[in-house]
């Protein structure tokens, strides 16, 4: 069943002698029959040409050589004798006819040579093989057989036995009796040997049709991961039937639509944030005359807060236009190394050294997702705990700090772009409320997520990236913009968004 649901070739070939072996029974069905009738028929027609001829010579030879010439004629599979008392009723006659058959043939000599008796192989005689024989004798009529005078015939079995009785010119009878051992079932050694044959041949036949089909359907899955995961990809080869090529036709164009979105719309976020400088500097400008001292100050406040929050999103989208390559890390030793940078800053960090784990990603923008969550458990948890651990399905990047914790209705606003809480687990005021949200979007682009878990001390961010199967993705030329995510919310971030200075999440 596991090779069946994964398999595409498994199911090609099952499905395949499965329709070999319905096609074999419904032609065995049809034509064994026809082919036991054909036997039956030929082997009548036998009978009463070697019976014809029989009573001819028997005929025209004297009485006492008529007794040779019916030993000479019997075979393996016919007798022949002469009943001088009449003909006996039905069921006598076969009875006599079964004991004939069974007994062997008798020696025979011929011009002094000894030819060995055959012996007649046993027939198996049981009342389910007579139960369809015809009762009683069948006249025969002249035109029905070759000699011009009338003669009675009856089946011995439901197989290929027969017998036939024919008056002699002189008021005898002569008797034929006829029965070959049971045909060869279907299932003979040729046959099984060719549909084994068969099978194999198809199987094979069904192996290189199902990769033919697998083979692009693989890798538009593996390119679809990959684009998932942000990273831009060659566009897929548009060959093949009509419908596969139509697919990959439709995932490129797809692709190239995403890039020209995602594009027009970081340029855009990176245009307003730019075109915002010039009415905050003459904004700060006219603020520096107001007389009042109190207003002048909250004034310039709030200009700080839109000016850095501008220059946030400015850089937030400057640095994501940079391309960066996918390629192999040690992600344990790429949270270390972020974990000692900390260290020597002054900051109370701990790593727990795990064992060496290989991953494919984008290192620059991984260190930055997770320098953001170290700060913000240092900056509100007091200290920062961090673990790298290779779990069944996926890889896990755990930041553990002993602040607070965060309320659960707040688990997923904090991941909101500009969203800081009303009640800060810090009284400091903090970033703008970026650093979860990149956070978030650059672990997302690489397939995983972020997870928030409040303990019984502290609060847990969990990085769950996923385990990468058959190797690194195929080369790319440069990622997708991150920024994407940050802004399409953006737009639904509105005023409200920015409504506090009061900082509790980076």
């Amino acid at each position: 069943m596991s090779l069946w649901t994964r398999s595409l070739a498994a199911r090609f070939i099952c499905f395949t002698l499965l329709s070999l072996m319905l096609s074999q029974a419904i032609v065995f069905f049809i034509s064994w029959d026809e082919h036991g009738q054909a036997i039956r028929k030929a082997a009548k027609g036998e009978i009463f040409s070697r019976s014809a001829s029989l009573a001819r010579v028997l005929e025209a030879t004297p009485p006492s050589l008529q007794t040779d010439i019916l030993n000479a004629s019997n075979t393996s599979s016919a007798r022949y004798w002469i009943s001088t008392n009449g003909l006996k009723d039905a069921s006598a006659w076969r009875e006599e006819a079964w004991e004939r058959l069974a007994q062997p043939l008798p020696r025979m000599s011929f011009a002094g040579h000894s030819v060995p008796a055959e012996v007649r192989p046993d027939f198996a005689r049981n009342t389910a093989s007579s139960s369809g024989a015809s009762s009683q004798w069948v006249d025969l009529r002249p035109e029905a057989w070759p000699l011009s005078r009338p003669a009675k015939f009856l089946y011995l079995d439901d197989a290929t036995g027969m017998g036939l009785a024919v008056q002699l010119a002189n008021g005898a009878w002569l008797n034929t009796a006829f029965a070959k051992p049971a045909q060869d079932g279907f299932w003979t050694s040729k046959s099984t040997l060719a549909l084994g044959l068969s099978a194999l041949s198809l199987s094979i036949i069904a192996v290189f049709a199902a990769r033919g089909i697998a083979q692009p359907l693989r890798r538009l899955a593996v390119a679809a991961e990959a684009f998932g995961r942000g990273q831009e990809i060659v566009p897929l080869p548009e060959t093949g039937p009509d419908d596969i090529r139509r697919t990959a036709e439709a995932f490129n164009r797809m692709q190239a639509r995403l890039h020209r979105f995602v594009d027009d719309r970081t340029r855009m976020l990176a245009a307003i944030g730019h075109d915002l400088r010039t009415p905050l500097t003459s904004l700060r400008l006219r603020a520096e005359f107001v007389p009042d001292g109190d207003v002048r100050e909250k004034m310039l406040s709030t200009i700080s807060e839109i000016q850095t929050m501008t220059e946030a999103t400015l850089a937030f989208a400057r640095e994501d236009a940079t391309a960066e390559s996918t390629r192999t890390v040690d992600l344990s030793a790429l949270v270390e190394s972020l974990c000692d940078d900390l260290a020597e800053l002054g900051y109370d960090i701990s790593f727990s050294e795990g064992q060496k784990i290989s991953y494919s990603c984008r290192p620059d923008a991984l260190r930055r997702a997770c320098r953001n969550l170290v700060e913000n458990a240092i900056r509100y948890g007091e200290r920062a705990r961090v673990s790298v651990e290779r779990q069944a399905e996926s890889v896990e990047i755990t930041v553990s700090d002993d602040g607070p914790g965060i309320p659960d209705s707040a688990k997923e606003q904090v991941f909101t772009p500009f969203f800081r809480m009303e009640n800060s687990r810090n009284r400091e005021t903090g970033g703008v409320g970026l650093g979860l949200s990149i956070a978030r979007t650059i672990v997302r682009h690489h397939g995983g997520d972020i997870v928030l878990t409040n303990k019984q001390k502290g609060l847990q961010a969990v990085i769950s990236l996923p385990a990468l199967e058959g190797g690194p993705p195929p080369p790319i030329s440069r990622p997708v913009a991150v920024a994407k995510d940050v802004a399409s919310t953006l737009e639904k971030a509105g005023p409200s968004s920015v409504a506090t200075p009061t900082a509790a999440i980076h």
